[in-house]
């Protein structure tokens, strides 16, 4: 188990506000957690070396873009063996329709998180894609209602 970078509470109060505010200034963020200028973006900068910080990227409202459907998919591989799983996480890394995928334990193998306009370009991909990849045995859909909670970040401790 990889060891937990040591955060203080100004560490923090600046990853606070990063998760939440991404595009603030140097100087917003040290003013919002009560720091200079050049020792806030000292701060920030160990962040990143360290990896605690592992890149930035904007927030996408996917019914802006046209993406009015989201299914979790669990999916189960026929074999376990590394060419099997190796094949299986290859194709998934090149469908655009899946936004994230984690390999799981119990009687599913992987659960997908599908990102795509509607049914019918769902049932394409499902068709298409997911039930055509080698090693797929069994699948099961479960379609998005209403997001009660999004993901805004990781919990901070403190």
């Amino acid at each position: 188990m990889m060891q937990a970078t040591q955060l203080d509470r100004t560490d923090l109060q600046l990853l606070a506000e990063l998760q939440g505010r991404g595009r603030l200034t140097n100087a917003e963020l040290a003013e919002r957690v009560h720091l200079s200028p050049s020792a806030c973006l000292r701060r920030v900068q160990r962040l990143e070396r360290s990896g605690v910080i592992a890149g930035y990227r904007v927030e996408l409202d996917a019914e802006q873009l046209g993406l009015g459907l989201q299914a979790f998919v669990r999916v189960q591989l026929e074999k376990h063996d590394s060419s099997h799983v190796e094949r299986f996480t290859t194709a998934v890394q090149g469908w655009n329709e899946v936004v994230a995928c984690h390999a799981l334990s119990g009687d599913m193998d992987y659960l997908l998180q599908v990102m795509v306009q509607d049914l019918d370009h769902f049932s394409r991909f499902l068709l298409d894609r997911l039930l055509n990849a080698a090693g797929v045995a069994d699948v099961n859909s479960n379609f998005v209602l209403r997001t009660v909670k999004a993901f805004r970040g990781l919990p901070l401790p403190g």
